[in-house]
């Protein structure tokens, strides 16, 4: 048994990208076991401040790094990220690890299989820490809706980190994990990214398996890559994508080339790649740093030879008001499954109470009040006499919309914008008017109307020091323009900042750095 790092050499482990770690444990520089347990330590030194997390599964983790150990002592090859620590969103399944999606309802399961994704990500040697935090059943974008409490936004403990996935996103911006998987049904990926300084992808709608996600809207809903880079974000894609017979909604073709793309995109030449700005998505509303980090990207892009156009899409402002009619209708749907008598939570099953009682006593005592109030705005608008007049008239919109982006994409490759109006605001700002949390999501919730792929590059950081997100957006199975674009981005920024955005994030209380 090696001995353990330092805690000098563990501070250093937990900083390095993806990649990097996977190049160190390949070539021994330091084992999968000693990478796992520097991790694990840091969540014990820093989570209960962040609180990413909802279940650190320590024996797992260290019983997979051992494995990735084995193999290499065997002489056996191992993949682009074999030994690499990740933080899986609490949405997706893990065979006997507790998973919630956020909510009482699930309290106490324990799934008896893995998510497509899970699967992949244990076939590909990556080290599965734990499961991270949520807003209940991916609804919020805040992660102030979880029924375990809040997470915390590192770059200020008194903000949120975004939200559906802020667990995701914080476990990354603490280094408690170099890689996170998260969901993104109308932003939860790339807000979240955008406000903690790191990176969030949702690729194609169709691209990465939706089997073993607990679903929230089922036409929306895709998982993909969190990392603190877009080449990690990449390898992760690569791992966790491409064609799966378990998902009926699974796209049959091969994952775009990403990790090539990223390294071409690294190398910073946009010679020929035409990108067009939102015109819809800027102006009242906006935060006038955001704006600023924002040009400022653009200006940069066009200096990498990208040409530049400004292009309308007249429809996004319908965008806000139709997701907020099909997410909840298909929520409502998808939820009633969780009624007392198959998963997890029974209330009042006591002999005194029919089933119907039971299943109305547990429905109340185990959903929260975001989930309430979805489930109950989408009933209505399925309802008998309204179907028509709301959620007929919102898939109406939906195909407006596709129509905007197939227009905008005659005339360019890429589509930008900010990816959130604002910076990270205060935990309970906008807990009481929920129309002021949806608006959080305006610029990323056309992509998941319209099936598209979408990433996060973290692009500065406004005016009041907090980090802001730089949105590009791609025709469904062109994920690759994504990461040529964004890797570009990224480069020329570290290269002007220094070196990551996230070196100037605060330090946490209780960190070894």
């Amino acid at each position: 048994m090696s001995e353990p790092l330092s805690s000098e050499a563990a501070a250093e482990v937990v900083r390095l990208t993806a990649s990097q770690v996977a190049a160190a444990v390949e070539s021994g520089a330091v084992s999968a076991v000693e990478v796992a347990q520097a991790h694990l330590d840091r969540i014990a030194a820093v989570d209960d401040d962040v609180h990413a997390f909802l279940h650190v599964d320590t024996e797992g983790a260290l019983a997979a790094a051992r494995a990735v150990d084995e193999r290499r002592s065997a002489g056996e090859p191992l993949g682009p990220l074999a030994g690499v620590p990740l933080a899986l969103k609490d949405v997706l399944t893990q065979r006997g690890i507790p998973t919630t999606a956020g909510s009482r309802m699930l309290e106490g399961w324990r799934p008896p299989y893995d998510a497509t994704v899970t699967a992949r990500l244990k076939a590909a040697g990556v080290v599965i820490l734990g499961k991270t935090n949520m807003d209940e059943f991916a609804m919020g974008s805040s992660t102030e809706h979880s029924a375990y409490g809040p997470t915390h936004n590192p770059w200020d403990l008194d903000r949120i980190p975004g939200g559906s996935g802020g667990g995701s996103a914080a476990a990354l911006a603490a280094y408690e994990a170099p890689l996170a998987i998260g969901t993104d049904t109308g932003g939860s990926i790339r807000q979240p990214g955008a406000v903690t300084g790191t990176v969030g992808v949702k690729p194609t709608y169709g691209g990465v398996s939706r089997y073993g996600l607990i679903a929230f809207s089922s036409s929306l809903d895709q998982a993909g890559p969190c990392a603190r880079t877009v080449l990690d974000a990449a390898l992760l894609h690569e791992v966790i994508g491409g064609y799966d017979p378990l998902d009926s909604t699974s796209i049959d073709a091969p994952v775009p080339p990403v990790v090539e793309a990223a390294r071409r995109g690294a190398r910073g030449d946009l010679s020929g790649v035409r990108i067009g700005v939102v015109r819809e998505l800027s102006g009242e509303g906006y935060q006038p740093g955001v704006e600023a980090r924002f040009r400022e990207a653009v200006e940069l892009l066009t200096s990498l030879g990208a040409s530049v156009t400004e292009v309308s899409c007249p429809h996004f402002g319908y965008a806000l008001a139709a997701y907020y009619l099909i997410a909840p209708s298909e929520a409502s749907s998808n939820l009633a499954r969780f009624d007392a008598m198959r998963y997890g939570l029974r209330v009042g099953d006591d002999g005194e109470h029919s089933a119907e009682e039971v299943m109305a006593m547990t429905r109340a005592a185990g959903f929260g009040p975001e989930v309430k109030r979805r489930i109950m705005l989408g009933t209505y608008a399925l309802s008998s006499g309204y179907y028509d007049a709301y959620y007929g008239s919102a898939q109406k919109v939906r195909t407006l919309i596709s129509q905007d982006f197939a227009a905008a994409y005659d005339q360019v490759d890429v589509l930008v914008s900010p990816t959130t109006p604002t910076t990270a605001f205060r935990l309970g700002d906008k807990v009481d008017d929920p129309l002021a949390m949806y608006l959080n999501d305006l610029c990323t919730i056309p992509s998941n109307l319209a099936g598209g792929a979408a990433i996060s590059v973290p692009c500065g950081l406004s005016d009041d020091d907090l980090p802001v997100g730089f949105q590009v957006m791609a025709p469904a199975l062109a994920d690759d323009r994504l990461y040529l674009v964004g890797a570009a981005l990224e480069a020329a920024l570290v290269d002007r900042w220094g070196g990551p955005l996230l070196d100037r994030a605060p330090a946490l209380e209780g960190a070894s750095s």
